[in-house]
């Protein structure tokens, strides 16, 4: 059985989920308006110049003290509440196109990500696919989070989950595929025998040339209740290999 395994932030959507929930987080209280406006910043910073683990186990270190005592229920009350105002409308069309193909072949399909399962879980539920690997917070007694982590979803760890996800479902990951926008996600995109750039950084755009991995561009979000199903497949906009035949295709084209 293949798989294909999609990171989420700037891969499946267009910006990052926690940043996209920020807004919802200040109005209930949780987030203070320059821990917003920090993450805002933070987030354009990546855009441009991308994250390295450095760079993430900071990111890591800031969202523990600022997460240190919220409710766990009350955050996924907020999730159920606002993921399909805030969320959806950041789904990429060719993510949902990709995903489309995958599930139409057999595939299963996994979210892979580094945000916390509060918000990635219902996220794979509304794109109606397999499941997730996402990082998990250690929860206190009272159901608080407590500042610490229990695992956290990236880098090595990514590969980590994959492989052992793989073991117990019987996933032929050398048959499987895995997309990603991140250098830090190179080990996850190194697990499978079909990997995939999409909208990379400097580092994953030097790492995909040096291995032949094809390089996706993504550029249309769009709500996935919204989209139609008569839609035209979209134009990878980069020279690559194998992307034809992964699809299916003998051409692709932009809508």
């Amino acid at each position: 059985m293949r798989a294909a395994f999609f990171d989420l932030d700037k891969t499946v959507i267009a910006k990052s989920s926690l940043v996209a929930l920020g807004p919802e987080f200040h109005a209930r209280g949780l987030l203070h308006r320059r821990t917003l406006v920090w993450a805002v910043i933070s987030q354009m910073f990546f855009l441009r110049f991308g994250a390295n683990e450095e760079k993430l186990s900071r990111i890591r270190e800031s969202v523990l003290k600022v997460t240190k005592g919220w409710d766990r229920t009350e955050v996924r009350e907020l999730v159920a509440e606002t993921i399909n105002e805030v969320i959806e409308p950041l789904i990429y069309d060719e993510a949902l196109e990709l995903i489309e193909h995958h599930r139409e072949q057999g595939d299963e399909v996994w979210l892979v990500s580094m945000a916390p399962e509060e918000i990635v879980d219902p996220f794979a539920e509304l794109l109606g696919i397999n499941g997730a690997i996402a990082s998990r917070a250690t929860i206190d007694e009272n159901g608080k989070f407590t500042g610490a982590m229990d695992f956290f979803a990236q880098g090595e760890n990514k590969a980590v989950a994959i492989r052992e996800l793989a073991a117990k479902r019987g996933i032929d990951l050398a048959e499987s595929f895995a997309y990603s926008d991140s250098e830090t996600d190179i080990p996850m995109l190194q697990t499978v025998g079909h990997a995939y750039a999409v909208n990379p950084d400097r580092a994953l755009t030097r790492m995909a040339h040096e291995n032949e991995w094809p390089i996706l561009s993504f550029t249309h979000p769009v709500r996935a209740h919204d989209r139609s199903k008569s839609r035209t497949p979209f134009l990878v906009s980069a020279v690559v290999i194998g992307v034809a035949a992964l699809l299916g295709r003998s051409q692709l084209y932009r809508r």
